[in-house]
């Protein structure tokens, strides 16, 4: 079970300092707008949820961990713009196992695969993941369907991003996925989806930089030779794609 200390670590990490909360506001303020909805896919607990509420955009948290969702629902219990979801996000409704890391529940996962090349992998000794547990799987499409569809996407689910955008079916105008260097193949599933979704503007930020990687938009296969070129201790990041013309980096 993941404890409150492990928690307690994740928001100390993730919440941050008032500049950091400041900086959060300012990169997604391209995306969303009042009124907006934003699908945070991988709450875990709840910055970018936060960030997003401030913005003035009405959220659908998801996380599939029991102890994170729980903490969610009490981080946000007076708020009705906070809508959070306890489930997995897949591309069919259903059970999905959970891979538990219990003492660093950023990385849970349902990727069996993300499991195994963490293995032994530079930058990612001693992680383990020390249980297993069946949660409700659920889609980016049935979420649209009952919430209305989204303005914007974060997606962060360590290795299960390519199964996730399998269940989307009316994209948004933009969104963001996580990658991760040691599952590259996943990245690049996950990219091809993008593509066939109709996404052509792309843009890219390493780690919690909530930087730029590129000075404008860029094509997929620009993203693609990147991500090939990238070194392994680049670790993790997010890919930004969009469908307008609206800004991917300022």
């Amino acid at each position: 079970m993941v404890s409150p200390a492990a928690i307690a670590r994740s928001v100390a990490l993730y919440r941050g300092s008032s500049w950091r909360r400041a900086a959060l506001l300012r990169w997604y303020a391209r995306f969303l707008r009042p009124g907006d909805l934003a699908f945070d896919i991988g709450a875990h607990v709840g910055d970018r949820t936060e960030a997003f509420r401030r913005l003035g955009a009405r959220v659908v948290a998801v996380e599939p961990q029991p102890a994170l969702a729980r903490y969610l629902r009490g981080r946000f219990v007076r708020d009705p713009g906070v809508t959070v979801i306890e489930a997995a996000i897949d591309s069919s409704p259903g059970r999905i196992v959970l891979h538990l890391n219990e003492a660093n529940p950023t990385v849970s996962t349902a990727s069996v695969d993300f499991v195994r090349a963490a293995d032994g992998a530079p930058g990612w000794e001693g992680q383990a993941w020390t249980r297993r547990t069946s949660v409700r799987g659920t889609t980016l499409a049935a979420l649209a369907i009952r919430f209305g569809r989204p303005d914007f996407i974060k997606i962060d689910v360590e290795g299960f991003e390519d199964a996730a955008l399998a269940g989307l079916d009316h994209p948004p105008p933009a969104l963001s996925v996580e990658f991760t260097t040691i599952a590259r193949a996943i990245a690049f599933r996950a990219l091809d989806r993008l593509v066939a979704l109709g996404y052509a503007r792309f843009n890219a930020s390493l780690g919690e930089s909530l930087a730029c990687v590129f000075p404008g938009p860029v094509d997929a296969g620009t993203v693609r030779s990147w991500l090939d070129d990238l070194p392994a201790d680049a670790n993790s990041g997010d890919l930004y794609a969009a469908r307008s013309a609206r800004p991917l980096c300022g």
